[in-house]
């Protein structure tokens, strides 16, 4: 049976309390008092009405077993995504996504740019779930003052438009499964990667985690691409040139997610490769690619100029060779 989504109530009070009990009991140290520390929850609907908000419920057979809120923030036309919690036997059959797709509408509707939620750092599978919705870490953890000794991750994403952003290296890693995925797919569409068809998603995922090290680091600077909410593509400038090359910048791995492109994406991240490459004092970008492909065209037209090509400098999936061209930019 399916459940059915509907506005929470301040009626719903015992419903939300058992609901938040059960969640955090999941978790060793994780105590809910509500009178101490959250008396919101005995008028939750009032709450949230009066900060502007919206407050959903989904219920079945009587039964409160999921819920999910949000609320205006007032900086950066942000809003913030609130107590998503789902009852252990409706998760994976994806409730927690109509919930939480329930309350980013109704922010994008009320004009929202930016959502922004906090979850505590015991909440593992919240945070697989929130990457999987394309949110990444950002900021310092938060230190609550509660008989819990809790400790909170910041989440957020854009969600209006197409907008492209660096990661830092926690961000980085908060993204690893969605960007794996994204490699894993553009791989199979035939993108010149340097990697063969068909690409594991373990592989997918250590290469990632290089990525996140390098920019821990300082030797490389991810870019990433987010349309209406959705992370769709990628860039990396690698920083770590030789001794003599330091006004370079080597661009790789460009990928737009194939449900996605003839969307602007790919031309929105190198214009930010250009103002990025700018940022660091670079004055020259190179980068390759395969004869023939879409990247090709696309290098062309945004101002690339052929460096050279090397015949058959790589091989596909049946070890045939093929062409590698190289190209070249001044930074602008």
């Amino acid at each position: 049976m399916t459940a059915t989504l509907r506005p929470g109530r301040d009626e719903d009070e015992a419903g939300f309390i058992a609901l938040i009990d059960a969640c955090w009991s999941e978790y060793p140290n994780c105590i809910l008092d509500v009178d101490a520390e959250v008396p919101e929850l005995r008028a939750l609907a009032t709450y949230f009405g009066e900060a502007g908000g919206a407050l959903w419920v989904a219920e079945q057979e009587g039964r409160l077993i999921g819920m999910a809120a949000t609320r205006p923030l007032n900086q950066d036309q942000a809003w913030e995504i609130c107590k998503v919690y789902v009852a252990a036997e409706a998760r994976g059959t994806g409730l927690a996504h109509r919930l939480l797709e329930a309350a980013e509408q109704h922010a994008r509707d009320a004009g929202a740019h930016r959502l922004v939620l906090w979850t505590d750092t015991r909440f593992e599978a919240a945070h697989r779930f929130y990457e999987k919705r394309g949110f990444v870490r950002q900021g310092s953890i938060r230190i609550l003052d509660d008989i819990s000794n809790s400790l909170e991750f910041r989440y957020t994403k854009p969600i209006r438009g197409l907008v492209v952003e660096a990661l830092d290296a926690a961000a980085a890693a908060s993204a690893e499964r969605r960007l794996a995925q994204l490699l894993v797919d553009c791989v199979a569409e035939g993108a010149s990667l340097s990697y063969l068809r068909p690409l594991s998603p373990a592989v997918a995922r250590d290469a990632w985690k290089r990525v996140s090290s390098d920019i821990a680091l300082g030797r490389r600077i991810l870019l990433v691409a987010w349309l209406d909410g959705e992370l769709v593509g990628t860039v990396q400038l690698g920083l770590a040139t030789e001794p003599n090359q330091p006004h370079r910048v080597d661009v790789e791995k460009l990928m737009v997610d194939p449900a996605h492109r003839r969307q602007g994406v790919g031309r929105a991240l190198m214009r930010r490769v250009d103002q990025t490459a700018r940022g660091v004092a670079r004055r020259l970008m190179v980068l390759d690619t395969r004869r023939g492909t879409a990247a090709e065209a696309l290098y062309r037209a945004t101002g690339w100029a052929e460096g050279g090509c090397i015949p058959g400098g790589e091989l596909d999936e049946a070890m045939q060779p093929r062409d590698i061209l190289y190209f070249w930019k001044a930074v602008p």
